[in-house]
């Protein structure tokens, strides 16, 4: 034997570590098991990722995975195996296999077990899991059970009006488990085991996550699925719709009446049949209506007041339109019949890029080019109603319609972010979208809830159908202010005074969401139809609209957090509190960012509990200081939903405006909650555009020292050419009436910032 192949000899036997009946193989990232049912095949990723893959192959099967966008890590994997257990150790984590068990256990370094797998014959669509007794898991989307946690829970993983499948469970012990199969999924959690039940599978697949809290999941998620790009500034503002404006005049006059009565506005947005009203021109991604006779100087008129449009775009196409005659040429159209019915209206097919490249090639030759902002791409399930069995037969590029049924989302919403960057880096992706899968948050996209109806129950529904999509890694969420079917409940709309307390109330919960917008059917939603200043509702209604904007500078801050290190906007309060056992089922209470604790009115009454986690917390409208740990009944007049904000916070508040951009951030109130040390990091960029990823931003850095009383302004980092060189600092300690609510200005101490660091002794 030479000593080539001797050497040769050598490595191939420590690559292979034989136990009595099956083989383990050392691979580059982890290892291999081999045995007559099946091959086992564990994959790092990175410390805290792991792939698990199961098939009865020969070969692993090629797999079509959307979701992931992670390229793997070097890393430093120990593989050891010993009478039929064998271990695989990063500096995070333990993955174990018992030969004769037949599962898998994951630990962390110090043993503690994160999850078992239970043992189970080799299936290549279904995996079962052992939970503790008493541990939460969140997640699976967005559903509209009205429930948080969700142990004990059946719920079936589809794309539909309103539901948003995402097999992703995450448990408050600090781990997520993302099941990659891309069919309709049941998930089911019983005495038997948590299990993840596919329609079908290729194979056994699946991520496993740990982070050390909530916030480490998140970043695991969005490493292994994509981070969020930066959305502008102008889409945090107050968004006007409703189903629909039926003319550019229409459109227009309610833009300007906002204007006219000094009511912020950023975007109003043009709903359907913008196209006309016969249905076999459905969705040409056209105006053709007469009542639309000049796009291009609807958006001039528009622009002339400050505001933006978005349009509603379908992924649906009516046979009379260009679109569809180019699509069915090239038998790029989908074989279901959908939305509206019998017209011979048809999808499109977004798994094909010839398709993708088709569908944006209208768009931006009739909206974006003239100046459209932004995409409401609505009914991405897709709609798909009468359901034939063999219509999930369709076969894709990537298979049959069946075996990519949940990815519909993520494939149409990423053709049209890809070919928009493609086109231009001056104006920053909006798409919003009705549904969603793992890794859309890459996309620019803001989820909405669906054509929920209006009822106090529904609203109440509505925030754990929130956090459970951001605990799935997707950070932008928000829902029709009011519910879009108003007539079931309140058939005379905006005459009903109680729908004037709905709608208000819903308002309040919209301004700590992603994206704060009015829309719906059957009834006008503008606030003038609410009565005129002086009346309840139109006061309380133009007096969050003004809170949403004097909180500008917070959010475009926390989106920046989101962006650059993966946080989460709508919080459930076991991110924060994990231990604290009181917070695993609250499911009417959200952190928004790192320091609002918002408990949203959701019943007809002017009261509500309110549980304060442990800590420290200002009431926001009065000041009133509280302990937390404990349960509180607020009183709370329409005009006020109850939030409060935790000590240790230092608050910027923007300028009044009526638009986003109508003034720079020259002249700031800064609030400081006293009780405990803290910090907020000022984010600020050209506000639109993509030059943030090249590095043209500036963060402004401020300290607060509790014990010092001491707000420390931090020297300025980064630049871009038109930041602002000298600013003014309006300092206020949260107290003895000074600080509260909206439109208190006072101010302890008035600095003068240009960009070095600054002491200020409260």
């Amino acid at each position: 034997m030479t000593l080539k192949n001797f050497s040769f000899t050598v490595v191939l036997l420590m690559a292979v570590l034989t136990s009595c009946t099956h083989d383990v193989i050392r691979t580059k990232d982890g290892f291999k098991t081999v045995d007559a049912n099946m091959t086992l095949e564990v994959t790092c990723l990175s410390p805290s990722i792991v792939r698990v893959s199961k098939y009865a192959t020969p070969e692993k099967p090629e797999k079509y995975s959307p979701s992931i966008s992670m390229v793997p890590q070097k890393l430093k994997v120990k593989v050891s195996s010993k009478d039929g257990v064998t271990t695989l150790s990063t500096s995070e984590l333990k993955v174990t296999w018992d030969m004769e068990a037949g599962s898998l256990v994951f630990t962390d370094n110090t043993g503690n077990v994160l999850l078992k797998e239970k043992p189970q014959a080799y299936s290549d669509k279904s995996q079962t899991f052992i939970l503790d007794d008493d541990e939460a898991v969140y997640g699976l989307g967005q559903h509209q059970h009205g429930i948080l946690n969700q142990r004990g829970m059946n719920v079936f993983l589809q794309q539909v009006n309103m539901e948003i499948g995402i097999p992703v469970i995450h448990s408050v012990k600090g781990y997520a488990v993302f099941w990659d199969n891309n069919s309709s999924t049941w998930f089911r959690d019983n005495a038997e085991g948590m299990t993840f039940e596919s329609e079908t599978g290729d194979f056994c697949d699946y991520y496993f996550i740990k982070g050390e809290d909530a916030d480490g999941v998140i970043d695991g998620l969005r490493t292994l699925t994509g981070e969020s790009p930066m959305l502008p500034l102008w889409n945090f503002g107050f968004i006007q719709s409703k189903e629909r404006y039926a003319s550019q005049d229409e459109l227009v006059a309610v833009v300007q009446k906002y204007r006219d009565l000094g009511i912020p506005l950023d975007a109003i947005v043009q709903d359907w049949r913008y196209w006309g009203d016969d249905h076999h021109w459905w969705n040409a991604v056209e105006f053709l209506s007469p009542e639309f006779p000049d796009p291009k100087g609807l958006m001039e008129q528009l622009k002339e007041l400050n505001a933006n449009v978005l349009i509603s775009i379908w992924p649906s196409f009516g046979p009379n339109t260009n679109i569809y005659r180019e699509l069915a040429e090239k038998d790029l159209l989908m074989a279901h019949e959908t939305f509206p019915q019998d017209h011979g209206v048809k999808v499109y097919d977004p798994w094909n890029p010839q398709a993708r490249d088709i569908y944006w090639k209208y768009i931006k030759k009739n909206m974006f080019d003239i100046g459209i902002s932004g995409w409401w791409l609505d009914a991405t399930e897709p709609e798909h109603n009468p359901i034939k069995p063999e219509d999930y037969d369709y076969m894709t590029p990537e298979g049959t319609f069946r075996e990519v049924r949940n990815t519909f989302p993520i494939v149409s919403t990423g053709g049209v972010y890809d070919n928009q960057r493609a086109e231009s880096d001056d104006r920053r992706v909006v798409i919003l979208t009705r549904s969603a899968y793992l890794g859309q948050q890459r996309y620019g996209t803001h989820v909405w809830s669906g054509d929920v109806f209006s009822d106090w129950k529904v609203l109440d529904d509505q925030i754990p159908a929130a956090l459970n999509l951001s605990l799935c890694g997707i950070p932008y969420w928000n829902s029709d202010i009011g519910g879009f079917w108003a007539w079931r409940e309140f058939p005379d709309g905006f005459r009903d005074p109680a729908f004037h307390k709905l709608y208000t109330r819903w308002m309040q919960f919209a301004v700590f969401t992603g994206m704060m917008r009015s829309h719906g059917s059957s009834t006008p939603r503008e606030i003038f139809r609410f009565g005129e200043r002086g009346c309840w509702a139109f006061d309380a209604q133009e007096k969050f609209i003004n809170l949403r904007y004097r909180l500008m500078p917070y959010i475009y801050g926390t989106s920046w957090n989101i962006t650059s290190e993966n946080e989460t906007l709508m919080r459930a309060l076991f991110m924060d509190w994990p231990e604290d056992r009181n917070v695993w089922n609250i499911d009417d209470e959200y952190m928004f960012g790192e320091s609002f604790l918002v408990a949203p009115v959701v019943t007809p009454e002017d009261v509500r509990e309110v549980y304060l986690p442990e800590g420290r917390w200002f009431d926001f409208w009065n000041g009133e200081v509280m302990a937390g740990g404990t349960s509180i009944v607020r009183q709370a007049p329409v005009d006020e939903c109850p939030v409060y904000v935790t000590a240790g916070t230092v608050l910027p508040l923007g300028p009044s405006v009526q638009y986003a951009l109508e003034k720079e951030w020259d002249d700031l109130l800064i609030r400081i909650y006293p009780g405990a040390d803290g910090e907020f990091v000022l984010y600020e960029d050209a506000k639109d555009g993509y030059a943030y990823e090249d590095g043209e931003y500036t963060l402004i850095r401020m300290k607060w020292d509790d014990k010092l009383r001491r707000l420390t302004i931090c020297e300025r980092q980064g630049s871009f050419p038109e930041m602002l060189k000298d600013r003014k600092f309006r300092l206020v300690l949260v107290g003895d009436g000074a600080g509260l609510g909206l439109d208190n200005e006072n101010h302890s101490v008035s600095v003068k910032y240009d960009g070095r660091k600054i002491d200020v002794n409260l």
